[in-house]
């Protein structure tokens, strides 16, 4: 058995990546692929000796043997993987695997990325890798550990997964059983290999570089997150809003977008967040209890108007177009009234979705926008140009202000609004998988209509 985890997800071209390795193996080398339209096998490393490490706990760094590797100073940005050989066994690359792999990105130099304006800046999930990353035997699902300050839960980055390489804990996806959820193969990896097959070429960086450095998404146009973007720190937050007002777009193919609060430790080397106890969630974002910050001020929607349905086969009747002369909706020939989204597979709608509070749905007069979505931090310049509204049977439609769990009209809503620079959410997870697959051209439309008009110059 051979595992691995990088001390720091990501690095610049010509820079040292240091990887922690464990084997029972007496050497190994590492395989270096780049993500692109699929896999790139782009070096290997010599044989480097192996070293045997007991496991950590999940909220402590490990501190396995290190190796330090130099990343050559001609590497694109992007996303890659470095996949762990032990001597004498052969290994097929699998995207999904749960050990002997981990996933850092390749920043672009800030020089280059000044002369872009007008370039694509790809955001990872790397906190919601992590919060979801069961090694060590815990995360902040399951057995959490307890921090008493800040107080919350506490796990490591530093430890095997994030993203791959690692257990993660959640069901099991219906529609697709051939990686987990909260992993980069489950939905990043995809719409990824969809950018490049269609020609755009963003760079890459991770939510917790945005942290780090709020500068690095200075140059870019278009920022893009995909899938499952949960977990958010203030300093992240801050960065992305700081980069909406100063005339940047961004777009979210993505819901139960900036659900939780963390705070990372111990200089970065772990995060902690606060989801629940006799005074509430400190560490949600929308209540008076927590960050009294709704989510609704920077996506324009929230998971609490939404809802989730996590197993087994889900129902839906899909997105009902509203405003079918916004440009988002040019060339699909949809009209007022019209569905998409609902014969694909998965369907378009769920396993989370995020949405505008609404007072009715109506087959007849559409989605009525609620008179206190003001109230909530719904921008005064929001459009919603499609809903899919969640029945009742849907596994969580949570609470939120003036209504208890499961009360008023939960809803998916896929819309825009601009302060200075625009943001654009898809309302929905499963955009990625959807896109993927092709089945519902209507979907690879619009994507191209927001990448085209939010990416351009």
């Amino acid at each position: 058995m051979i595992r691995g985890y990088p001390r720091d997800a990501s690095v610049l071209p010509g820079a040292t990546l240091t990887l922690h390795v464990a084997t029972d193996s007496p050497r190994f080398r590492v395989a270096f692929y780049r993500w692109g339209d699929g896999p790139v096998l782009v070096c290997r490393t010599g044989w480097l000796p192996g070293r045997h490490a007991e496991d950590g706990a999940a909220d402590c760094d490990w501190d396995w043997p290190a190796y330090g590797i130099e990343i050559p100073p001609d590497w694109p940005s992007a996303v890659y993987i470095a996949e762990f050989e032990e001597e004498g066994r052969k290994r097929v690359f699998d995207l999904a695997r749960d050990h002997g792999a981990a996933l850092f990105v390749v920043r672009a130099h800030r020089s280059e990325a000044s002369e872009l304006r007008g370039g694509l800046l790809y955001k990872l999930p790397l906190a919601t890798y992590h919060a979801y990353n069961v090694s060590g035997g815990a995360c902040f699902y399951h057995q959490p550990p307890r921090s008493a300050n800040p107080p919350g839960a506490r796990v490591s980055l530093r430890r095997p997964g994030g993203g791959i390489g690692g257990p993660v804990w959640g069901a099991a996806d219906h529609y697709d059983a051939s990686s987990p959820r909260q992993s980069f193969a489950h939905w990043d990896a995809r719409f990824i290999r969809w950018l490049l097959r269609n020609g755009y070429a963003p760079d890459f960086c991770t939510d917790l570089d945005i942290h780090a450095d709020p500068g690095i998404l200075q140059g870019y146009r278009l920022l893009l997150s995909a899938g499952h973007d949960e977990y958010w720190s203030e300093a992240t937050r801050d960065a992305v809003e700081d980069f909406v007002a100063d005339g940047g777009n961004v777009a979210f193919f993505a819901a139960n977008l900036c659900w939780w609060r963390i705070h990372l430790v111990d200089g970065g080397a772990a995060m902690v967040c606060h989801q629940g106890g006799p005074r509430g969630a400190f560490d949600h974002w929308w209540p008076p209890s927590g960050a009294a910050r709704p989510e609704d001020m920077l996506c324009g929607v929230s998971y609490r108007h939404g809802g989730g349905w996590w197993d087994g086969p889900r129902d839906s009747a899909g997105f009902i177009v509203q405003q079918p002369e916004h440009w988002i909706f040019a060339g699909t020939g949809l009209r007022r009234g019209d569905a998409f989204g609902q014969h694909s597979w998965p369907p378009l709608v769920g396993y989370e979705c995020d949405g505008a509070p609404l007072d009715a749905f109506d087959a007849s007069y559409g989605a009525v926008l609620s008179t206190m979505a003001d109230e909530g931090g719904t921008p005064s310049s929001y459009q919603l140009l499609a809903a899919a509204p969640l029945g009742p049977h849907w596994q969580e439609l949570p609470p939120r202000e003036r209504h208890g769990p499961g009360e008023g009209v939960h809803a998916a809503t896929l819309g825009i609004y601009r302060r200075n620079g625009s943001v654009f959410s898809a309302g929905t997870t499963d955009w990625t998988q959807v896109l993927g697959c092709g089945r519902d051209r209507r979907v690879e439309r619009i994507t191209r209509n927001v990448l085209d008009r939010l990416g351009s110059r």
